[in-house]
């Protein structure tokens, strides 16, 4: 089975239990992951990452959103970092991107006021910024957060657009699949009712396989270090929500992911 991790933070890995991981999901059959980043820092380390691993990895360089908005002269030292590697004809995603969802919410629970516009343009500025220098983007974006960035993504024309751990209303769903966007799932798929209806909604052409790791799961994984293998799983367990064999599911995810990334 070729499999592809299609979001990790490998950099929040030590060495030795990256290796380890990758030793075994190596051997379960994956051919790439695609790594992103926090901010410039994680993206370095991100991109240190890619050229010792090679091919095995697909890096992505952004600004996480549920953390403070960066300081001016941050972002602009990030994206100038960013045109350099693209000056170099170096391959990259931009991500992980997005909307502070989670970051927001706590806010309103402590009745503190948040301000979400300038969140929302510095999302802007990495739509424009992935869409000058064709690369695919990593959205962070769930429930009405969706919505948003799928207003921005047709504003700019930017289709190679990847939501991952998707979560959303009916509406926004329509209207990712009308416009090609692609969701990832994660082994939360395995024990979530609301994944495995998304799984049943979805186009199997427009879905890949994630583990947001070293994120922790519940169910089966209960007490496990999140690694790359468990996309295995994930990939049996769409099949049979789908009623399709693990392998006919595996190779569509395969090439999804394959064309997204051009891997």
């Amino acid at each position: 089975m070729n499999v592809v991790d299609a979001h990790i933070h490998l950099d929040q890995y030590e060495k030795e239990l990256r290796n380890e991981h990758l030793v075994r999901a190596k051997a379960m059959g994956l051919k790439h992951l695609v790594a992103v980043s926090m901010n410039l820092s994680s993206s370095q380390v991100t991109c240190e990452l890619a050229a010792e691993y090679g091919q095995l990895i697909m890096p992505a360089y952004g600004f996480h959103p549920e953390q403070p908005l960066p300081k001016t002269e941050d972002l602009h030292r990030l994206i100038e970092w960013i045109r350099e590697r693209a000056s170099r004809n170096e391959r990259f995603a931009i991500g992980e991107v997005g909307l502070p969802y989670y970051r927001r919410r706590e806010y309103e629970e402590r009745g503190e006021p948040f301000k979400l516009q300038p969140y929302v343009d510095l999302l802007e500025q990495f739509i424009i910024l992935a869409k000058e220098l064709d690369c695919p983007i990593v959205l962070h974006a769930v429930y009405e957060d969706a919505s948003i960035a799928c207003s921005l993504l047709q504003k700019h024309q930017m289709e190679r657009a990847h939501f991952h751990w998707f979560k959303g209303d009916e509406a926004t769903i329509q209207t990712m699949i009308r416009q090609g966007y692609y969701i990832s799932i994660t082994p939360d798929v395995c024990y979530e009712p609301e994944i495995q209806t998304l799984v049943k909604q979805y186009p199997l052409e427009l879905m890949m396989v994630e583990t947001d790791g070293p994120w922790p799961y519940e169910g089966p994984f209960q007490g496990r270090s999140t690694e790359s293998a468990m996309v295995v799983q994930v990939v049996e367990k769409i099949a049979s929500i789908l009623g399709k064999s693990s392998e006919v599911v595996a190779d569509q995810l395969f090439h999804n992911s394959k064309k997204l990334y051009r891997l």
